[in-house]
């Protein structure tokens, strides 16, 4: 129960007084197929769904889909086990049509006809509720939560035309976040093929895309296929100051305080890294020297579970204060005047120049790939002024992507501040009178 009084005309009171639940039964991922009956797994609840489903991507056959719990339009769906207590128990109501099931490890709750069932599905979710989840959560690799546990989480209850236009708003800035990250993700495979146009065929003086069909003469062949004539190949070994350094070693007694220890964990989508998410670790004055972070930098994999996985590369922004990497990847000092270091990087990332990696890797239980093996992949390098305008026009369409995600951002900060002032009470909205 929560020690300030709700708002007025509102009420507390716990789901187990607000609708009834099930639990969700079924089989396993074994059972998917491309078609089939749309189905909810506790799995796709943090990964797929954000408080409402109106779409089901994952389908079970329907002979199988018997062995499942039956959906209907309004049932919300919770996750009865995940990684960590913060987001244990993350919810989504079912708004779909047609038939549709939930898997194992899920609760459904029915809500009762008081409820809306879309405000419920933010409701469940709000910051409020969550820390109520956090505490009932149960176990530490696996994180467990039940029905009992879930009858027992309090929601403050509006009359239902203003939970029908609470949900409405909230409604209305997931809509624009969707279409947000939409463009986003248009954006953000435009830039790959414009990525892959650059490096396979350059830009011409007027700083136009050459074209390989109208002037073939422009173009030879090398070991990363065609490639303009005036380009030439160099063993990524010829493009670095230093041969590649693994990373700095630290037993756990040294892992929790110290300088900036920057490990996998700490690499993001784009492929740079969140120094925030980076470990500390004791590191002397001769360790910072010889292991220490440079912006331009480019930090690759050494070892990984999987193929796809190893020889992949971060591009190093600058570093709050200083720091080292961890001995899982490899350091490249870029020499600057052989091959820009955002190039480079953009190389690496390159599926011509990914064959190789793999290929240079040592497959066993991890995959891995050593100094010597890095050092003979072939990179392709233009001229100097080409290098420039080549990176220009990346980086154009690296920034229509990043203003894109910057209002994507303040979009989702402004949902989270309408979030808790919605679903409390804190502030009021306005609902229309019912017709005479």
């Amino acid at each position: 129960m929560s020690n300030r009084a709700p708002a007025s005309g509102w009420r507390e009171a716990p789901l187990g007084d607000l609708g009834g639940f099930e639990r969700g039964r079924g089989g396993t991922k074994a059972d998917e197929r491309p078609t089939g009956v749309p189905c909810v797994r506790y799995g796709d609840l943090y990964t797929k769904h954000d408080f409402v489903i109106r779409e089901i991507t994952t389908f079970v056959v329907p002979d199988m889909a018997g062995m499942y719990t039956p959906l209907r339009a309004g049932d919300v769906i919770f996750a009865g086990s995940g990684e960590t207590h913060e987001e244990i128990g993350k919810a989504a109501v079912f708004c779909g049509s047609g038939p549709a099931c939930a898997g194992a490890d899920t609760i459904i709750f029915h809500p009762n006809r008081h409820l809306d069932p879309v405000f419920t599905g933010y409701a469940v979710n709000s910051a409020r509720a969550q820390r109520f989840k956090s505490r009932m959560g149960q176990g530490s690799s696996v994180i467990h939560i039940g029905e009992s546990h879930l009858r027992q989480l309090c929601l403050l209850v509006p009359p239902r035309r203003e939970q029908m236009r609470i949900a409405e708003i909230l409604d209305t800035l997931d809509d624009a976040i969707r279409k947000t990250e939409e463009v986003i993700a248009k954006l953000g495979q435009m830039k790959l093929g414009l990525l892959h146009d650059l490096l396979t065929r350059g830009l011409d003086k007027h700083g136009e895309l050459r074209d390989p069909e109208r002037h073939p003469e422009q173009f030879k062949e090398s070991p990363l296929g065609r490639i303009p004539k005036a380009w030439d190949i160099k063993a990524l070994g010829e493009c670095l100051l230093r041969s590649p350094q693994n990373g700095l070693y630290k037993p756990a007694s040294a892992i929790g305080a110290g300088a900036l220890m920057v490990g996998q964990t700490a690499f993001t989508a784009s492929k740079s890294i969140d120094y925030s998410l980076a470990r500390r670790a004791a590191a002397s004055a001769s360790e910072m020297n010889n292991w220490g972070l440079v912006e331009g930098n480019v930090l690759v994999s050494r070892v990984f579970a999987t193929v796809e996985g190893v020889g992949q590369p971060v591009l190093v922004p600058p570093p709050p204060e200083p720091a080292v990497y961890e001995s899982n990847m490899m350091r490249l000092k870029v020499d600057t005047a052989v091959i820009r270091s955002e190039l480079l990087f953009h190389w690496l990332r390159d599926s011509r120049v990914r064959r190789h990696v793999v290929a240079n890797a040592n497959p066993s239980n991890q995959t891995s790939i050593n100094q010597v093996g890095l050092c003979r992949v072939p990179i392709a390098r233009p001229l100097p002024e080409e290098q420039e305008a080549i990176l220009a026009a990346a980086a154009a369409a690296s920034r229509r992507e990043q203003r894109e995600q910057a209002d994507a951002e303040k979009l989702r900060m402004l949902k989270h501040g309408l979030m808790n002032d919605l679903l409390t009470g804190r502030v009021r909205v306005g609902v229309p009178k019912e017709p005479a």
